[in-house]
């Protein structure tokens, strides 16, 4: 709420008997006049502050100190709809935003923690204010499905939807791996391995298409094992790289750095 200032003067702790003399709406009353109500029933209003991992922080009227944030991570852990979210509310707000949106969000208790609240932090029947910004995100809906399955189930599936599976997963690696989360990176890539080698290939053409799927896994695989001081792990995904395109300029690379 200190994007552009506007709670800045409403964050300040006023004497109960004082709120009831006073006429003047109260902070939440303000905000509730410029919001849009996405639920219906006015439980969840929003306000759009930015067009464009999840930052939050998540405040009670007349505080501006938060009950819970993570802004202060430069990496945000990976929230995952359905499971990591426990506020509907909050849940059913991030799906009406797109990446890279700043946005309040105006809880009334029944979308937040109820009537009983959660104490010693938030009172009984509270209405509560989130700031949240999607700094990015990946749709795991699909991946989770296709991973669910058997394998005989998976390779019941078009090749097509095992390849965007494959991609996901290749994305979250990424991010893991910019994020220096090695380890993580690793078990990413590994498992897209795996997924690809369980299919039953049927054709030249599908064979080709697995093929064109693992070469960049494989040399995403050989840098991150390098930076987990693997060297020879490092060169195994490399010749491995090499069995697919004998002149990859990545994988040569890597394997002269092991020479």
């Amino acid at each position: 709420m200190s994007r552009n200032g506007l709670m800045s003067g409403f964050r300040r702790v006023i004497p109960t008997e004082e709120r009831l003399r006073s006429s003047t709406p109260s902070p939440f009353e303000q905000l509730r006049r410029q919001m849009n109500d996405v639920s219906g029933d006015g439980g969840i209003l929003k306000e759009v502050v930015q067009p464009g991992e999840v930052h939050y922080s998540g405040f009670l009227e007349y505080s501006n100190r938060p009950f819970e944030s993570n802004t202060h991570l430069k990496y945000p852990q990976m929230m995952k709809l359905g499971r990591d979210v426990t506020l509907a509310g909050l849940e059913l707000g991030l799906l009406t935003m797109q990446k890279g949106e700043f946005s309040r969000f105006l809880l009334q208790p029944q979308y937040a923690f109820g009537e009983m609240g959660c104490p010693p932090l938030i009172p009984s029947s509270a209405a509560v204010l989130y700031e949240v910004q999607i700094l990015d995100y990946l749709n795991s809906g699909q991946m989770d499905n296709f991973i669910m399955m058997s394998p005989e189930e998976q390779n019941t599936v078009p090749l097509s939807t095992l390849l965007e599976v494959v991609s996901t997963l290749r994305s979250f690696g990424n991010r893991c791996f910019n994020q220096s989360r090695y380890d993580n990176a690793k078990d990413h890539y590994k498992q897209a391995l795996m997924l690809l080698g369980n299919r039953e290939t049927q054709s030249d053409a599908e064979k080709e298409e697995v093929k064109t799927a693992l070469l960049p896994l494989y040399l995403n695989l050989s840098l991150t094992v390098l930076r987990l001081d693997s060297p020879h792990k490092a060169l195994k995904y490399s010749n491995k790289a090499l069995e697919i395109d004998s002149a990859n300029t990545k994988a040569l690379f890597r394997c002269g750095q092991m020479l």
